[in-house]
């Protein structure tokens, strides 16, 4: 699940972390928006990240949440390739299953509970199709940002199923990172964390993390206590730096889900719009033009027999992408 809006918005983006209390850490509850993704009868999905309020958690640049959706018939999902620049994407599934080509010479299916990590880097491009087998499809899209020292790294893709830690009537999938004594042997260009987490019913746990990190939860189903802030499903709840330890509590009757998203605070600012991410307006127009000239950059999918054979680019703002920046941050102060 790729960003296919006709009109993406331009981002600049330059997070700093929230201070946090490390025995009463404040919880931001983000609400996402709705976004449709391309034409009438495509899916629906909801953005969390990025918007006004927050770019980024870690290196955590971009989340859409979508589903339990019927995508038999019209209403599967048929994505041409497309490209990325500057992020890797991590795909992360609980229903369904989607078939993944890419310029890498990757045919691999997306399948639930298992990392498919895309790095873009210099460039890539791929497609992404709901196998014919797929009746609903649930999950969650999210982006990377790379480090200005990596961003122009060669395109790779990486397969892992992480095993189940069962502590504390929770069930822990570690797809990035350490957590629970568990880590992911995928390796990642900036410190990250990326967990699925299912509550049992009215459990409560105190989870260690790294206090360098902030944290995102993003509640996939039922309602989590977040440090004893409500997150509902559909939203996220962040909290900054400088806590050792999470409290988490489902106090429903049927589990609760959600992701636990986290790094140390990126520390440059990105620029995005459509699929890539880059640093200046100039160089996010050349990543453009590029793909519009069917460059080597991108390289080509091949397998893909879908119509078209490859989305192009939507139009240039008319006027210069400027920067946004997190109301009230020292960016902003910065830059006025």
């Amino acid at each position: 699940m790729s960003n296919t809006e006709a009109a993406p918005a331009e981002l600049a983006c330059g997070d700093r972390p929230t201070a946090a209390d490390p025995e009463h850490p404040a919880v931001e509850v983000l609400t996402p928006r709705e976004v449709p993704l391309g034409g009438p009868r495509a899916m629906r999905v909801r953005r969390t990240l990025p918007q006004r309020s927050r770019s980024l958690i870690g290196a955590w640049c971009f989340a859409d949440h979508y589903g339990p959706d019927e995508v038999t018939g019209p209403g599967a999902m048929d994505v041409a390739p497309h490209p990325h620049t500057g992020l890797q994407t991590v795909s992360w599934l609980f229903a369904g299953e989607i078939e993944h080509r890419d310029s890498l010479g990757t045919h691999a299916i997306v399948r639930p509970g298992e990392l498919n990590l895309m790095t873009g880097g210099h460039g890539i491009c791929h497609s992404e199709v709901s196998t014919a087998a797929t009746k609903t499809l649930h999950g969650v899209q999210l982006w990377v940002a790379l480090p200005e020292r990596h961003r122009h790294t060669a395109r790779a893709f990486d397969h892992y199923v992480p095993s189940v830690n069962r502590i504390e009537g929770a069930e822990i999938r570690v797809f990035l990172g350490s957590l629970a004594g568990r880590t992911s042997p995928i390796p990642t260009y900036t410190p990250l964390l990326g967990a699925e987490l299912v509550l049992g019913p009215d459990a409560h746990m105190s989870l260690g993390v790294d206090p360098r990190f902030e944290h995102g939860v993003l509640v996939d189903t039922g309602d989590v206590d977040v440090a004893g802030t409500r997150v509902r499903a559909a939203e996220l709840g962040y909290v900054g730096t400088g806590v050792r330890s999470l409290t988490l509590s489902n106090r429903g009757s049927a589990p609760a889900r959600f992701l636990l998203l986290g790094g140390t605070p990126f520390d440059e600012e990105i620029l995005m719009w459509w699929n890539f991410v880059g640093r200046t307006h100039e160089e996010i127009a050349a990543f453009r033009e590029a793909w519009q000239a069917e460059s080597d950059q991108f390289g080509s999918v091949t397998g893909y027999e879908g119509t078209p054979q490859r989305l192009p680019a939507p139009a240039l703002p008319a006027v210069r992408i400027k920067p946004r920046h997190n109301p009230g941050s020292s960016q902003e102060a910065r830059h006025g």
